[in-house]
């Protein structure tokens, strides 16, 4: 695998049985705007507008790889078992007092192949940010996302509310949490 010069430096990459977690790269911006530009992936993220406005993707990744990002993000990558180089995405948040958010999306065309808890369960393992305690949400319809981090050791936290850019609306939320 050859990864693009400016990739964060900083970033692990991860692997597990069926996908390499890398750093995003200016080269999956091409696949990365035909997944989020989806409307079904749009509306089970807080923060992907639809429809994808020009220049999105590529203001995304520049965050994304900058060194004073907020989060790390990973492409699942799946190109190594003859599968898609943009599977889907998963982030990794700083929160503080040892404490990091997950948040992942996987494209419909690999929905229901295990790829999301496989990424999630490979981060688990890595613990990259050494968190003491994860945190994850999910929007109260998309019970298979509840179910990823249910399977991966995450507990129920509570119910909340989230305001879903593509969906222009606030929506309820299930909160997990996941002790290290």
């Amino acid at each position: 695998m050859t990864l693009d010069s400016n990739i964060t430096a900083d970033q692990p990459i991860l692997t597990s049985a069926r996908l390499i977690l890398r750093p995003l790269q200016r080269t999956d911006a091409g696949p990365l705007a035909l997944h989020t530009g989806d409307r079904r992936v749009a509306e089970g993220t807080r923060s992907i507008p639809h429809p994808l406005p020009p220049g999105a993707t590529e203001q995304f990744i520049a965050r994304a790889v900058a060194p004073d990002r907020e989060e790390d993000v990973w492409v699942l990558d799946g190109s190594g078992v003859g599968s898609s180089s943009v599977v889907g995405l998963l982030s990794l948040k700083h929160l503080d007092r040892a404490q990091s958010q997950i948040g992942f999306w996987v494209a419909p065309a690999f929905w229901n192949a295990g790829f999301a808890s496989e990424a999630v369960r490979a981060v688990i393992k890595a613990n990259p940010h050494n968190a003491r305690t994860l945190f994850a949400e999910v929007f109260q319809d998309n019970p298979a996302s509840a179910h990823v981090l249910t399977n991966a050791g995450f507990d129920y936290l509570g119910d909340a509310e989230a305001y879903s850019i593509a969906r222009r609306a606030t929506v309820p939320t299930w909160t997990y949490i996941r002790r290290m």
